[in-house]
C-alpha cells in the first residue's frame, strides 16, 4: 500500500468504517491481489464479518470520466440480480481524500477462464448477465447511437499517440492506417443495427472471469467500461483473437467461435431475443480486433514514459507481440 500515499490513511477515515460496517479500531491489513492497466487491487478481511472483500483504487479512465469509480459502482449494482457479478459495498469518486478512486466490493472466487474447457460456463455467465432487465435511458449507462463507428472513433483517437511518438515504427503505423481504413469500410453498411440491447461489459478477457468447476458459479469481474449496447458486442470482444491471445496463447477456430455461439444462444433461449445475432457478432469480432491493436499502439508508447504508476513487464511483451508484422497481417489475412 505505500506505492499510494495516503491510502493507509484514508482506510481509518471514519466516513469509510461506517460505511462498511468497520469498527474504528479495528485492524484492516489490505494485501496486493492484481493490479490492472489503470486499477490497483487489494484484498482484505471484513473485521466483523469475515467477509474477503476487494479494496479497487482506480488510477485512470479509459472513458475520461471525471468519477470512473462511481460509473463502476452503479453498474455492479444494477447486475447483482444476476448473481454472476461482486456485490459492490462502497465507492467514493471525490477524490477529495485522496486523488484516485476507492471501490469496495465483495471479493468472489475463482480461477481464470481456459478457452479449452470453461466456454459452457462463459455462455451461461453472460446469458445471465445479458438477461438483467435495463432500462438504457435511465440506467445511467452510455449507450451510443453507432457502436461500431464509436469503437473506431475510439481507435482512431487511442493510435493517435502512437502515430504522433518519435518511437512509432512508420511500417506499423502503415499498416494499422490501412486496417482502420478498411473496418470504416466494413462498418459503414451496418449503421443501423436492431437487436436486443442490456448492460454489456466489453472488456471479456479470460483473466476477468472466475471459474469455479461443475455444478458451481462461473463469475465476471472488472466492470471497468459497462454500455447499454449489444451483446454481440460482447461476444465479439470475448472472442476476438486480440482477446484470447491478450493472457494465453490461443487462437480460436471459426468453428470454436460457432459452438460458443450456440450455447450461448441455448443458454439465452426464452429470456432475450438472439435473431440477428450472428450477422451482428460477424461485424464486431473484426472491429473489436482493431480495438485491441490501437489500445495496444497507444498503451506502447505510454508504457515508456516516466513515472507511470502502473507497469506490467508481460503486458509490455504482449503489446509488442500485437504490434508485430506477423500478428497484424494475420488480422487482415482472416477479417479484411
Amino acid at each position: 500500500m505505500n506505492r499510494i500515499p495516503g491510502l493507509r490513511e484514508y482506510i481509518r477515515r471514519p466516513a469509510f468504517r461506517q460505511a462498511l460496517g468497520i469498527p474504528a479500531g479495528a485492524e484492516i491489513a489490505p494485501r496486493l491481489l492484481a493490479q490492472g492497466e489503470y486499477n490497483i487491487n487489494y484484498a482484505f478481511t471484513h473485521p466483523v464479518t469475515g467477509k474477503p472483500l476487494v479494496l479497487r483504487v482506480n488510477t485512470g479512465s479509459q472513458m475520461h470520466l471525471a468519477d470512473q469509480i462511481g460509473y463502476e459502482y452503479s453498474a455492479l449494482r444494477l447486475l447483482e440480480p444476476s448473481g454472476r457479478t461482486p456485490a459492490a459495498l462502497y465507492a467514493d469518486g471525490s477524490r477529495e481524500h485522496l486523488p484516485y478512486g476507492v471501490l469496495v466490493m465483495e471479493l468472489l472466487p475463482g480461477r481464470a477462464l481456459d478457452y479449452r474447457r470453461d466456454m459452457d460456463a462463459a455462455a451461461a455467465c453472460l446469458a445471465d448477465i445479458h438477461s438483467v432487465p435495463v432500462d438504457g435511458p435511465a440506467s445511467g449507462l452510455f449507450s451510443p447511437e453507432d457502436p461500431l463507428g464509436a469503437i473506431l472513433d475510439e481507435c482512431e483517437q487511442m493510435v493517435r499517440t502512437y502515430y504522433d511518438s518519435p518511437l512509432a515504427d512508420r511500417s506499423v503505423a502503415d499498416r494499422i492506417r490501412r486496417l482502420l481504413a478498411a473496418g470504416r469500410a466494413k462498418a459503414a453498411a451496418a449503421r443501423r443495427m436492431g437487436g436486443y440491447r442490456c448492460c454489456i461489459n466489453t472488456e471479456l478477457n479470460s483473466g476477468n472471469f472466475l471459474v469455479n468447476g461443475p455444478g458451481r458459479p462461473c463469475y465476471l469481474v472488472d466492470w471497468e467500461k459497462p454500455l447499454y449496447g449489444d451483446p454481440a458486442q460482447d461476444l465479439g470482444h470475448f472472442l476476438a483473437p486480440t482477446t484470447t491471445f491478450w493472457k494465453t496463447d490461443v487462437i480460436l477456430t471459426p468453428e470454436e467461435m460457432d459452438a460458443f455461439t450456440d450455447r450461448y444462444v441455448r443458454a439465452a433461449a426464452g429470456r432475450f431475443e438472439t435473431d440477428g445475432l450472428r450477422q451482428r457478432l460477424a461485424l464486431f469480432i473484426p472491429i473489436t480486433c482493431l480495438r485491441g491493436v490501437t489500445w495496444c499502439a497507444m498503451a506502447w508508447v505510454q508504457y515508456q514514459q516516466p513515472g507511470r504508476l502502473i507497469r506490467n513487464e508481460d503486458t509490455f511483451r504482449k503489446m509488442e507481440a500485437y504490434l508485430s508484422g506477423d500478428f497484424l497481417d494475420m488480422i487482415r489475412r482472416r477479417y479484411y
